[in-house]
């Protein structure tokens, strides 16, 4: 890290990775807020607004602990830990106490220091600003250089590496879902599963970025997982990297019944989805008799594309608003009318693997009675992310807003509720934002489920290679009727 004041182009470079950050954002649903206008971005160069005196005593604890560790000058490593210190208490969602910040960043030097008996400066702020960040949420991190690129290169729907979500449970690596058609999906992975090792390395002890760390690597390369599955004996699963190019949308037809997979909200979505309804026209010389939306598995993306498709469906109505530190700063996205699906009976797939930018969908559309939530209680990933650049090395992803549904209740913790629950002995809802280590709290109470139908997934035929009773039962239900489904599965 050059010191910050000989850079030329210093002034040049901040405001425009400010200017990249107002049309790019990270995965699992992230943002970037309306404030980060170019007047703000020239502002918050120099780190403007200065600390109030219990955080410049707070600071000063962080500066002596760091000082103690390294050698030779340190000034330009301070500067940007600064930086980062007053972007993140300025920026997170809700207030944060100072001294819960830096005791978390003291931790992360001393840590790294007793791990690798570091003095490398760069080495132990990343440590700090690590530790900084997960103490706060498990979506609020530090990117480094590489990870700040790399999270622009995920939202075009491609990257390389083996085409998981993870996040860290237990001390292992837990996967949320992996992406169809990926070597995780294809090794047969699922939502729940614990990675303990990474060819023979125990994972236990590292942090989120470490373990990740391991997992990358060349395409065409192999890797050996020690997988945990509840109710399995542990067992090894080898895997080959590849370049991950995620296609966002793919459609079928069964009889009449049109069958959408949306497996990520990448910039291609749009497109993809608009395409898929054209197609599906021209092979049936018109309209479907009814529209299958999958999201089962889909792990978020893009909150502009996850408006983009719900608005694609409705003529009006709220589709997600978003509540930050401000109470009076209320975000909110409504439709601006217009349905591809020309009011077609639609149901929408999710399960406790839908999280994010596609609980965002599954809720605008079950509460402006668009569709029929068909599946299991979806994962409760209902926060937004904003990348924050910092300076000349990398960024902050901070948790700056929760969503909330169009019946106001936060999705956070709580995920969205099916219409029809398909349940069945083996089908345990185990995966869940709110089992997280740190996970932010719903605030509201949870959503009602007096007029939830619950059906045995054993009653649904199974649809397809893969035997899918899930897809059968949606299958039935736009054949057949909402009222005829019922009166077959139930007593009503």
């Amino acid at each position: 890290m050059k010191s910050l004041s000989q850079s030329p182009n210093f002034f040049l470079f901040i405001i425009a990775l400010f200017l990249i950050g107002a049309f790019f954002s990270s995965l699992s649903g992230c943002s970037v807020t309306k404030g980060n206008r170019l007047s703000e971005a020239i502002e918050s160069i120099g780190g403007s607004g200065k600390l109030s005196k219990e955080a410049e005593i707070e600071f000063d604890r962080f500066k002596k602990v760091f000082n103690k560790n390294i050698n030779g000058s340190n000034g330009q490593y301070l500067e940007y830990f600064s930086y980062a210190f007053k972007r993140l208490r300025a920026s997170y969602f809700r207030k944060i106490s100072d001294t819960v910040l830096i005791d978390a960043a003291i931790k992360g030097v001393n840590d790294s220091v007793k791990k690798e008996v570091r003095t490398d400066p760069e080495e132990l702020i990343e440590a700090a600003l690590d530790s900084m960040t997960a103490s706060l949420d498990p979506h609020t991190s530090y990117l480094n250089r590489e990870e700040f690129k790399e999270s622009f290169i995920q939202t075009r729907g491609e990257f390389g590496g083996l085409g998981i979500e993870v996040t860290i449970k237990e001390g292992f690596v837990k996967v949320v879902s992996p992406i169809e058609g990926t070597p995780a999906f294809r090794a047969g992975l699922i939502s729940g599963d614990l990675i303990t090792h990474v060819d023979s390395a125990l994972i236990k002890g590292k942090t989120l970025r470490e373990a990740v760390r391991l997992m990358r690597g060349a395409p065409g390369t192999e890797i050996i997982l020690k997988i945990k599955r509840r109710g399995v004996t542990p067992f090894d699963v080898s895997m080959i990297r590849a370049l991950i190019k995620v296609k966002a949308v793919r459609w079928d037809l069964t009889g009449k019944v049109a069958y959408i997979r949306v497996s990520r909200f990448s910039e291609r979505l749009d497109y993809g989805l608009n395409k898929a309804i054209e197609d599906v026209k021209t092979s049936l010389g018109g309209l479907p008799k009814g529209i299958i939306l999958d999201l089962r598995n889909n792990p978020g993306g893009l909150l502009k594309q996850s408006i983009i498709l719900a608005d694609n469906f409705l003529k009006r109505g709220e589709i997600v608003s978003i509540r930050g530190r401000n109470p009076k700063a209320i975000r909110s996205f409504k439709a601006k009318g217009g349905d591809i699906g020309m009011g077609v009976p639609m149901v929408v797939l999710i399960n406790n693997g839908s999280a994010s930018a596609s609980e965002i969908v599954a809720s605008a559309l079950k509460y402006n009675g668009r569709a029929t939530i068909l599946g299991t209680r979806s994962y409760g990933k209902g926060s937004v992310q904003t990348i924050i650049p910092l300076l000349e090395v990398g960024a902050l992803k901070v948790t700056t807003a929760l969503y909330y549904g169009p019946d106001g209740r936060t999705i956070q913790a709580q995920g969205v509720s099916p219409n029809i629950r398909l349940y069945s002995k083996d089908n345990v809802e185990i995966s869940k934002e709110s089992d997280l280590p740190g996970a932010i709290v719903a605030q509201n109470a949870q959503e009602a489920n007096s007029s939830q139908i619950k059906i045995p997934e054993g009653e649904c035929l199974e649809h397809g290679e893969f035997k899918d009773r899930i897809l059968g039962c949606a299958i039935e239900f736009l054949e057949y009727g909402k009222e005829s489904f019922l009166r077959r599965h139930t007593k009503l």
